[in-house]
């Protein structure tokens, strides 16, 4: 039987670091106590005037390939999830795989939001469970600042820029252990974009406009059972698991979510506090920065999960 494993993983972030501080500089009617009280948020990296998630996404993918030892050209599959595209089409996926060099390889989106990147992993995990593909390179990358309204203070303080990479390879032994993921668009209004483009012009909100204590609530509820979900396929017990890597949305729903898992916050990876929430990008991100400073060692379990935007939410139980 053939089994999906991590065999690389990458990250990239913007170079321009923005503080709460910053942020009250450029006139948002906030301060720093006040973003760090209700989200936790200390620091984002907000990318360039001209910089895309495709930029933001090759340097990530091209981290993961060294750390995994494979040349683009190997690769069979291709995912990004993101929900800052380039272009309306055609998807960032070919426009990076024709930026990494490679040819022939199946390339598409995911737009799950938040979700995204959790998405994105299954849908990988499947095609190489199924045989048909031996190496994928799943990315999350996302330009939030673009689609920020800068006068909406409960918003554009949470979010920020950034790339995060894993290539997944064909293995004899399991690696990933269980995927769960649920979506209920009854729920579209608390999170959304509610614009579009239509005869070269913005119909709609072209900003992110968001119920903030709704979409808390339905976090907290959807993480803590999508991780039991998997716990349960995977027939592993919550507190065998490592490593929860949540969605880097807000210290709150990270900490409840531990809280309803029984476990500690010791074993929780935290990077919202410098990321803000890069939505696709935040799990990835999160998940390079604890391998490659050493908390995350091979023949660990590690739990990753999202929520986002549609609304989306999932979860997957891998050994690292």
């Amino acid at each position: 039987m053939t089994f999906a494993r991590v065999a690389g993983v990458g990250s990239y972030l913007p170079s321009n670091r923005v503080l709460n501080d910053d942020l009250v500089a450029r006139g948002v009617d906030t301060n720093d106590e006040w973003i760090v009280a209700r989200t936790g948020i200390k620091a984002r990296h907000l990318a360039e005037a001209g910089q895309t998630s495709s930029d933001l996404g090759l340097i990530a993918a091209q981290r993961a390939l060294e750390m995994a030892g494979v040349a683009a050209e190997q690769l069979d599959l291709i995912i990004v999830a993101t929900s800052t595209p380039d272009f309306i089409f055609p998807s960032t996926a070919c426009l990076l795989q024709g930026r990494l060099g490679n040819k022939g390889a199946v390339a598409f989106d995911v737009q799950a939001v938040c979700s995204g990147f959790v998405y994105a992993l299954s849908i990988a995990e499947k095609f190489i469970k199924s045989g048909t593909h031996k190496r994928a390179l799943v990315i999350g990358a996302e330009v939030f600042s673009r689609i920020l309204d800068w006068n909406d203070r409960g918003t554009c303080v949470l979010f920020g820029d950034g790339a995060g990479a894993v290539v997944l390879e064909a293995a004899d032994k399991p690696g990933i252990l269980a995927t769960a993921l649920h979506a209920d668009g009854a729920h579209h209004g608390i999170l959304s974009v509610p614009g579009n483009v239509a005869g070269g012009k913005v119909t709609g909100d072209p900003f992110l406009r968001m119920d903030g204590q709704a979409v808390f609530k339905f976090a907290v509820r959807v993480l803590a059972e999508v991780a039991h979900e998997c716990c349960e396929q995977a027939q592993v017990a919550p507190a065998e698991i490592d490593w929860l890597i949540p969605h880097q949305a807000n210290i709150r729903i990270i900490e409840a979510t531990a809280r309803k898992m029984g476990l500690p916050m010791d074993k929780v990876i935290v990077t919202v506090d410098q990321h803000g929430n890069t939505s696709a990008a935040s799990v990835p991100l999160a998940l390079d920065a604890a391998v490659r400073d050493g908390r995350i060692r091979h023949g660990q379990k590690v739990m990753l999960e999202g929520v986002g935007g549609g609304f989306t939410w999932g979860a997957v139980l891998l050994e690292f």
